[in-house]
């Protein structure tokens, strides 16, 4: 990073969040793969991060700052500005768990079943109107702001909350350099026509007024191409990555994102991490899978149980001496479709354990809390780690744990997670729909002669740490050098 320049970050969750405890405001940072990544930023740039007030007290926080930014900095120490916008509370609500979670959601991941859902009725369409479109539109007054007071600015937009907002800021400061990173898988074209004509339009119209939009994956920047020729019949360049519509050029690149390895590391030797470890160790069977997720439906872990579960059936002799750890986030538990799928989870870890457990034996150790301390811990000590979206942007557990695996531990990866763009010549590929060809990868994970589970998890292990999350940032920022660099000259 050569130079210093003046960003603006905008996305839904912010880094920091604010509460009362005992009548004194705390502050909390703010966690999750997006602020992590961005972290460095603050550190290297001037930077204004404009975000959601997601509680009371971020609300109390922006009242008094009369909606303007605050000085803030980062738990390294650096000073950044942090601008919340208060939403209307309904707006929000139908912005965020009906709009953004699930339907933009569950499109993107191919989640819906078609034959039933969804249905779209006024509710989605007074959604959308009363709650997308109004949301975004606080973000893009925020941003004007912004940039007015910055004129040298250029914005980075995260992920699908925020689709409309680039136009918006785009109609009204036609010269702002705006990026848009999609953190999401992007999917066919045909599937966007869940959506009637003006919601995918103004989506994809929304993208394309940026002057670069970033993927994770090849495989997602090739489906964003093939959505804007047939969605707005757009002209576009598959080689090259750009799309020209209206008048504009806009950019699309693939750039995966990844961990800060030195932090893992850092983690993996923490007391905290190593007392959890010893606990873990303690009772762990010969043999441990581990699965780390969120309870999120496109994580697929009933699936994954029920292979669990097949391969206890054909291998008896691995009874006792198997276990699998699941590590579950709770996800969205205000929106229905994920409720359900957490009872379904439930469900299903039940079914396994009462068929197949014996004395002290537990085959599924299902744990439903967030305790990134203990994720970490079980990362050191896995043999197999089973990660089966059905789709995923990118999965980022695919690369920390490996970082830190102490016992030649084998990835097996979803053909449709993202990160398998990267990894999938060292790990075993699953179909996320094939559970009888999953149990069968586990039992081969298990089996596997210890020089190539070793000479595989070194592989994985040297392609993240030669790729890690600064240089992620480095390429995001060397792509922005290359769009302004003709305004310089």
């Amino acid at each position: 990073m050569s130079h210093r320049r003046k960003l603006i970050v905008v996305s839904n969750r912010g880094p920091v969040s604010y509460r009362r405890e005992n009548g004194e405001r705390v502050l909390g940072r703010g966690g999750g793969g997006l602020v992590t990544a961005l972290r460095s930023l603050v550190v290297d740039h001037d930077v204004t991060w404009i975000a959601s007030a997601m509680t009371g007290e971020d609300r109390i926080v922006a009242e008094e700052a009369g909606g303007d930014a605050i000085d803030e900095r980062s738990r390294e120490g650096a000073p950044y500005r942090l601008r919340l916008v208060a939403h209307d509370q309904s707006a929000y609500d139908w912005f965020y768990n009906v709009v953004s979670n699930p339907m933009l959601w569950f499109l993107q991941h191919y989640l819906w079943n078609l034959v039933y859902e969804p249905s779209l009725d006024r509710g989605l369409h007074h959604a959308w109107d009363d709650g997308y479109v109004p949301v975004n539109e606080a973000f893009a007054e925020a941003v004007v702001a912004e940039v007015d007071a910055e004129p040298d600015s250029a914005v980075f937009f995260h992920d699908y909350h925020l689709y409309l907002a680039p136009r918006m800021v785009r109609e009204r400061r036609p010269e702002t350099p705006l990026v848009h990173f999609v953190h999401i898988p992007w999917p066919q074209p045909d599937y966007w026509r869940v959506l009637p004509p003006p919601m995918r339009r103004a989506i994809h119209e929304g993208l394309l007024a940026c002057d670069l939009v970033g993927f994770h994956t090849t495989r997602w920047r090739r489906n964003f191409l093939r959505s804007a020729v047939d969605m707005l019949d757009a002209d576009c360049d598959f080689e090259d990555g750009t799309v020209d519509c209206d008048g504009r050029r806009t950019r699309v690149a693939s750039r995966p994102l990844s961990v800060d390895a030195a932090e893992f590391d850092e983690l993996a030797a923490s007391e905290g991490v190593l007392a959890l470890e010893r606990e873990l160790t303690a009772w762990r069977p010969e043999f441990l899978v581990l699965r780390v997720d969120r309870t999120d439906p496109s994580k697929n872990v009933v699936r994954g149980f029920r292979a669990f579960e097949l391969l206890l059936d054909a291998h008896p002799e691995l009874h006792g001496r198997v276990g699998m750890l699941a590590l579950l986030d709770p996800s969205r538990q205000d929106i229905p479709e994920y409720a359900e799928y957490l009872g379904a989870i439930q469900r299903a870890a039940r079914r396994v354990n009462d068929r197949f457990q014996q004395d002290r034996w537990t085959p599924i150790d299902l744990r439903i809390e967030d305790n990134f301390l203990e994720t970490v811990a079980a990362y050191k000590q896995f043999d197999v780690l089973l990660v089966n979206a059905i789709f995923d942007g990118l999965n980022l557990v695919a690369k920390e744990a490996p970082l830190v695996n102490e016992r030649d531990g084998v990835l097996i990866l979803s053909e449709n997670a993202g990160s398998h763009e990267e990894l999938g010549e060292w790990a075993l590929t699953v179909n996320p729909f094939d559970v009888d060809g999953q149990a069968e990868a586990i039992y081969d994970a298990l089996t596997m002669p210890q020089d190539e589970r070793h000479a595989r998890l070194d592989a994985i292990r040297g392609h993240v740490r030669g790729n890690d999350v600064a240089d992620w940032l480095g390429s995001q920022l060397a792509d922005l050098d290359r769009l302004t660099a003709p305004a310089r000259t």
